[in-house]
């Protein structure tokens, strides 16, 4: 009988999700490219159709612009927004914007990501705030 542990490679050894949180530990936003580069987020373990080969992965440089954006306003509790964010590397992810009130995040703002840390049972998580215009 073979041990087989010492034959999978480093990269498989934690699922895609704990490699992205792990990344997140390390206050980076990663995600996925394929063979020929294009980026896919959320982590997967392999390639989706129309995409090809193996997948690595690469970190962001943290700068969005808001695809989409809608604000919740719950009875007795602060507004936030939920937004859909375009990442400049061509991934698209929810998350909220933070930093400004809730109804204004506007469709076409730009936005940097910051790593909102684990607290208790929760793992850190990206967030975003406003990019500075001056």
């Amino acid at each position: 009988m073979t041990d087989s542990s010492s034959n999978t490679p480093a990269r498989l050894a934690a699922s895609p999700l704990e490699q992205y949180r792990a990344f997140l530990a390390r206050g980076e936003l990663a995600f996925q490219v394929d063979e020929a580069g294009r980026a896919l987020f959320y982590p997967r373990v392999a390639a989706p159709a129309g995409y090809r080969g193996e997948l690595r992965w690469a970190t962001s440089g943290g700068l969005g612009t808001v695809y989409a954006t809608t604000f919740i306003s719950p009875k007795g509790e602060p507004a936030y927004n939920v937004a859909l964010i375009d990442m400049d590397e061509g991934f698209r992810l929810m998350s909220r914007v933070e930093s400004i009130p809730a109804d204004q995040v506007r469709i076409g703002m730009r936005v940097k990501v910051r790593v909102h840390p684990a607290e208790g049972d929760e793992g850190p998580y990206p967030v975003f705030d406003p990019v500075e215009t001056a």
